[in-house]
């Protein structure tokens, strides 16, 4: 389930005549009669009939009920519409924000953050809260501020259930695994097992549940995102354990998130590159060559064949398994035109690091030569 789905458009009400019924209502209402028309009452069978009295006084209370409940139903509108107002605005502020953090004007950002959530709780519009906090707790992320966005994600999740959300509800799942990667980065390493553990062990008995259910007891998007949430863990972890040099752990969790994505996204679907690049990591992490640049190369088939925009980290990973292998001359020739790509696209992180394995490359390449020279002499020693 999307987070953006939690922020609920509320029904527009018509204004149509009602504010005006109200305001001639009020005016009808506050009319008095001259004092000495209301000293001399009326003697009964009057010059208008002696019910005059009564009558007139049934329709001055019939009128003072009605211009009431008018003026009530006016005053719930005029207050719906400033909450509906307000609720577009925050959205609004919501998607500039988003926008913003996309062109990487992360302070323009926060500042617009800051002042949805101001609207959100001026108009205790929780979904707002959320989803507002929500954004701001990746912000902080993004900019390394990991205890602030600990705080949060801990908050939204607070909001979340108490409004009697379950445990095992996607969006509860999916701010628990932030938090993991939050305790991964700062090695805090029981929060961050507790973490993904929890994530993948409640997907899977939730997915487990499902699949015992009628077709359409859910619906099928519920489904979907479900397994991908689980694929999206699995893949979290398999980072986390890999960074941790358990490589053939991060294998298994690699396998499953790419067998999810192949099914519910398919083959040529850029997280399915992305993940058979990762899984070829693995594999090479471990000495698997030759399985690793089986699956690399099919990514990056894939990756060309889908004009994947990042296909240069890609090649960045097909050249570091070609100097594993120690086929030198073509890990140089791919490098080169990794950081050709990379360079185009501005990555500089990535254009710094491919600079690295280029020297890396040409160390290993020197040492390869002055071993092969060593044991020519070697040779050449003994047959003298």
């Amino acid at each position: 389930m999307s987070l953006w789905a939690l922020l609920r458009r509320l029904p527009r009400t018509k204004l149509g005549v009602a504010p005006l019924l109200a305001a001639a209502g009020r005016d009808f209402c506050r009319r008095r009669r001259h004092p000495q028309a209301q000293a001399r009452p009326r003697p009964y069978g009057g010059r208008n009939g002696g019910a005059t009295p009564i009558a007139f006084g049934l329709v001055l209370s019939a009128s003072s009920l009605f211009s009431q409940e008018v003026e009530e139903e006016a005053e719930k509108d005029v207050k719906e519409r400033s909450l509906e107002e307000t609720e577009e605005e925050i959205i609004f502020l919501l998607k500039k924000a988003k926008l913003c953090i996309m062109k990487g004007e992360l302070e323009e950002a926060e500042r617009l953050l800051h002042e949805a959530a101001r609207l959100s709780h001026q108009s205790n519009n929780r979904d707002g809260i959320i989803y507002t906090y929500d954004t701001m707790a990746n912000l902080a992320f993004l900019r390394g501020q990991l205890d602030h966005a600990e705080k949060l994600f801990k908050a939204a999740m607070s909001f979340l259930l108490a409004g009697n959300m379950e445990q095992d509800d996607n969006a509860i799942v999916e701010m628990s695994l932030k938090l993991a990667s939050i305790y991964a980065a700062q090695n805090q390493e029981k929060l961050a097992l507790a973490g993904y553990q929890f994530c993948i062990l409640t997907l899977e008995e939730k997915i487990a549940k499902q699949k015992d259910m009628a077709a359409d007891a859910i619906p099928e998007e519920e489904r979907i995102n479900t397994r991908l949430l689980l694929g999206m863990s699995l893949d979290s972890y398999a980072r986390y354990l890999l960074a941790r040099k358990q490589a053939a752990a991060a294998e298994i969790m690699y396998k499953r998130a790419l067998q999810i994505s192949l099914e519910v996204q398919g083959e040529t679907h850029p997280q399915t590159v992305v993940l058979m690049n990762d899984l070829a990591t693995a594999l090479d992490a471990q000495g698997r060559y030759d399985d690793a640049h089986t699956h690399v190369r099919k990514a990056l088939d894939l990756a060309r064949q889908t004009q994947h925009p990042e296909a240069y980290v890609v090649l960045n990973n097909l050249a570091g398994i070609l100097m594993h292998k120690e086929d030198f001359s073509q890990a140089r020739q791919v490098y080169k035109e990794a950081l050709q790509q990379a360079e185009e696209a501005g990555d500089g992180a990535v254009v710094r690091y491919i600079q690295k394995e280029l020297a890396e490359l040409a160390r290993r390449q020197k040492r390869a030569k002055s071993a092969e020279n060593l044991a020519k002499k070697g040779d050449g020693g003994e047959r003298d």
